[in-house]
């Protein structure tokens, strides 16, 4: 992503930058989730409001599955400054996602699915992935995005891993957030939900 090869601290310490980077971003949504983060942060959001983040939520995830593929598709075809572009607008979605999710955890609360049990176990365990690559995923993500955004594609190529951890922060990312989509169709639109009004509402929640 980047054009130049300056030397920087960055530079020289990607996987530093990416441990930072990522524990900031843990302990965002972790303290969120906990009721660490102080309730003032956050606005107070009537359910009509938590709905709407959802689907502001869900639409960013749909829309960042397609940047994502786009950008996976052009660098397969050698097309370095569209896979770059994409990269950055999708890395941007995401920050967008984060803002909204812990918006609509923080000042408002979550969903929980009722439904039949042959479709909420199938939803139980489509969310728990999606909820385990989300994490998991974070370092991997960030990491791709540092080195990009430090070196030169030629760099990238000859110097770093970054085309191995790319594929898998892309292939992880793109599952969770299809999966995401998916169990946000299934909850809001599918079939019944019972709303949580709390901030620290269990991690298995959502809307």
């Amino acid at each position: 992503m980047a054009t130049a090869s300056a030397d920087n601290a960055v530079k020289r310490h990607p996987l530093a930058v990416t441990a930072v980077l990522s524990v900031v971003g843990y302990a965002a949504v972790v303290g969120t989730f906990l009721g660490v983060v102080p309730e003032s942060v956050f606005p107070e959001l009537s359910l009509s409001a938590v709905n709407t983040l959802s689907d502001a939520i869900a639409l960013v995830n749909a829309v960042n599955v397609l940047v994502i593929a786009a950008g996976w598709r052009w660098i397969r075809r050698d097309e370095v400054r569209k896979h770059a572009a994409a990269m950055v607008t999708s890395f941007v979605l995401i920050l967008v996602f984060l803002a909204l999710y812990l918006t609509k955890i923080g000042g408002g609360g979550t969903k929980e699915f009722v439904g039949p049990a042959f479709v909420y176990y199938p939803y139980l365990a489509m969310l728990a992935i999606h909820i385990v690559l989300s994490i998991i995923s974070v370092p991997v993500v960030l990491y791709a995005i540092v080195l990009g955004a430090t070196h030169t594609p030629e760099e990238l190529r000859a110097e770093t891993p970054h085309r191995r951890v790319g594929r898998i922060a892309a292939g992880a990312w793109l599952l969770s957030l299809s999966l995401g989509v998916v169990t946000y169709l299934l909850l809001n639109h599918a079939f019944s939900w019972e709303y949580v009004e709390s901030a620290a509402a269990a991690v298995l929640l959502v809307g």
